[in-house]
């Protein structure tokens, strides 16, 4: 009978927070292109950079995702720049294998698949630095309002974030 009455509780649960019970639990997987520039100096450039992003369980009027991209591996010193409710970045020194790469980049792939949208985390690499950007603009959440960043700031050396809208 419990095993019933669970079954029966769970299955009465709006289908927006049973799909958003699922995917809570797993990170998404965003791997960053990183492009020489045309006319740079010929550099040993990382083959990609990662980021990872997991979907906040869903909240009555909204949604949130948190997210952290790996510049621990190619920088040192990261820290906070620049940041408002549109956008952060995060700055670098790249480390001496990486010092005199010329690249940027942004979102190629999710999960293995091809991303063809707004790449809203870009990176830039130049004069020594790596700049990581989270960028709102022009993100637009389901009832037209802009998705805004709600938490910027670095764990284990990472950057970190939280940005979302309503839904």
């Amino acid at each position: 009978m419990k095993l019933t009455l669970g079954w029966a509780l769970l299955g009465s649960l709006p289908l927006s927070l049973l799909s958003s019970l699922g995917a809570a639990a797993f990170a998404n997987t965003i791997e960053l292109s990183v492009l020489p520039l045309l006319d740079g100096p010929t550099a040993n450039c990382p083959e990609r950079i990662i980021a990872h992003e997991t979907m906040r369980p869903y909240f009555e009027g909204g949604f949130a995702t948190d997210g952290m991209i790996k510049l621990r591996d190619i920088a040192t010193n990261i820290r906070v720049s620049q940041s408002d409710r549109f956008s952060t970045t995060w700055v670098g020194t790249l480390k001496p294998e990486y010092r005199n790469c010329q690249a940027s980049g942004g979102m190629l792939t999710i999960d293995g698949e091809d991303f063809e949208g707004h790449s809203y985390i870009r990176v830039q690499l130049a004069n020594g630095q790596v700049k990581a950007i989270l960028d709102m603009t022009g993100m637009r959440d389901a009832n037209g309002f802009t998705t805004v960043v709600t938490f910027k700031g670095l764990r284990d050396g990472n950057p970190r974030w939280t940005w979302g809208g309503t839904d």
